[in-house]
């Protein structure tokens, strides 16, 4: 009886310092939000009063402030190099995927594991080629070029990712649909990619969150004021209204916006999507 109540006692409490655990982490994660979406609501005098405080009366000036100057074209640029990035990396990475799953041929194994291999590579060990490059086709300062780049690095993660989720399809539908006349293209279009729309859907959205708030190889490639990324824009951004705490937040608060907008679409795919391909088909 004893050792039953202990076993109990440990359990509550192994489940009370797992929930402190996360609701510390949880804490962490959205306070510094509320204090920027808060902020920007905020006169500059309120937010040095009571930084932490909800506003006693709303006030757009930070969000006026902040829509001005480049402001509008750093967000269409951001918007164009992610869609471009995120939506040629999936299509791509799909094919490829569609190709190491199924179609057996000499050192398959061996060529997907050096790509998978390149998901260690660090950026930074990529810029001086990539510019050197970059400078010899003319395409410095061009969104193509960061979108090349970006699709790219996402490419490993993603044909991993699909690779896996491929595999386990079971062989008897891809079958059946042979048998009945489909083409591997048909079979690819009208059955594997219907299948898959967890993994598309948490793979697009985990790429989007990437090239949206990748800062070093846009800050590198995209020299010119007109083509900078909004993170680009923004790291400029504050430092020229450092004093003026309010613009600064609403900037942030409209960058972040797109990132909350796609997480909150794609989160019911995110645990079937990221443990699709764990159970093996027939």
């Amino acid at each position: 009886m004893s050792i039953t109540r202990s076993g109990i006692h440990g359990s509550l409490l192994g489940g009370a310092s797992r929930y402190l655990l996360l609701t510390f982490m949880a804490a962490t994660a959205l306070i510094p939000g509320y204090i920027m979406f808060v902020g920007a609501f905020k006169t500059q005098a309120d937010f040095l009063n009571s930084p932490y405080g909800i506003p006693a009366s709303l006030s757009f000036g930070g969000f006026r402030s902040a829509w001005t100057d480049k402001f509008p074209q750093w967000l269409i640029n951001s918007f164009v190099i992610t869609t471009g990035s995120v939506v040629v990396s999936v299509f791509i990475a799909s094919l490829a995927a569609w190709g190491f799953a199924h179609f057996p041929f000499k050192g398959r194994e061996t060529v997907l594991g050096v790509t998978v291999s390149l998901m260690v590579v660090p950026p930074v060990v990529l810029l001086i080629p990539l510019f050197q490059v970059g400078v010899h086709l003319g395409l410095i300062s061009t969104l193509r070029l960061v979108i090349i780049i970006y699709v790219g690095l996402m490419l490993p993660f993603s044909i991993y990712m699909l690779t896996n989720y491929f595999k386990s399809i079971p062989n008897s539908i891809l079958e059946s649909a042979s048998v009945d006349g489909a083409s591997p293209l048909r079979i690819f279009s009208s059955i594997v990619i219907p299948l898959s729309g967890a993994p598309l859907i948490t793979l697009g959205v985990v790429n989007l969150l990437w090239a949206w708030n990748e800062l070093l190889l846009a800050l590198v490639f995209l020299q010119s004021n007109e083509k900078r990324t909004l993170m680009v824009g923004i790291t400029g951004f504050q430092s020229r209204y450092s004093l003026d705490i309010p613009t600064v937040m609403a900037g942030m608060s409209i960058a972040t916006l797109p990132l909350v907008v796609a997480y909150l679409f794609g989160q019911r795919f995110f645990i079937a999507g990221l443990t699709a391909g764990s159970v093996k088909g027939e």
